[in-house]
């Protein structure tokens, strides 16, 4: 470490200047792009008629292609270092800000919904009389 520590956020991000965080960060940012797609698809299938669920991966999924592919971008073109790492921390707070801030509301109030919905169909369901056909007003036959 010869520079002052802020000195180092405008040096050019590359193996020399950076060897113990130039390829953890490239390795972790390709696997968490990887991660993150598949993670989508397995969910995004498991979960394709709650809209709202599938809206919260697809924030994530888009946010995540945005700040791990941008870090792949800057292992391969050497930008300054404070570009990286408010790249990071910004992605990394609106990843945060997605799963904890914005969509807990609409889970929770989707729940709410989900739950009213099975109560109203146990209640109609509970009585006998309502699964089965009543008798129609025919007239009897004389043999």
């Amino acid at each position: 470490m010869n520079l002052w520590p802020w000195e180092y956020l405008f040096t050019a991000y590359n193996a020399d200047n950076f060897p113990d965080l130039y390829a953890p960060l490239t390795i972790a940012s390709l696997l968490a792009l990887v991660a993150t797609v598949v993670f989508y698809n397995v969910r995004t299938r498991q979960l394709h008629r709650h809209l709202i669920h599938v809206q919260m991966y697809e924030w994530i999924l888009w946010t995540a292609v945005i700040v791990f592919g941008l870090m792949l971008v800057y292992w391969v073109f050497n930008f300054d270092f404070f570009i990286v790492l408010t790249t990071l921390v910004v992605g990394l707070g609106t990843l945060a800000w997605i799963r904890f801030v914005r969509f807990p509301p609409y889970l929770r109030a989707y729940e709410r919904q989900l739950a009213k919905s099975r109560y109203y169909s146990r209640d109609k369901f509970t009585r006998p009389e309502t699964t089965i056909r009543a008798k129609s007003a025919r007239r009897r036959r004389r043999r």
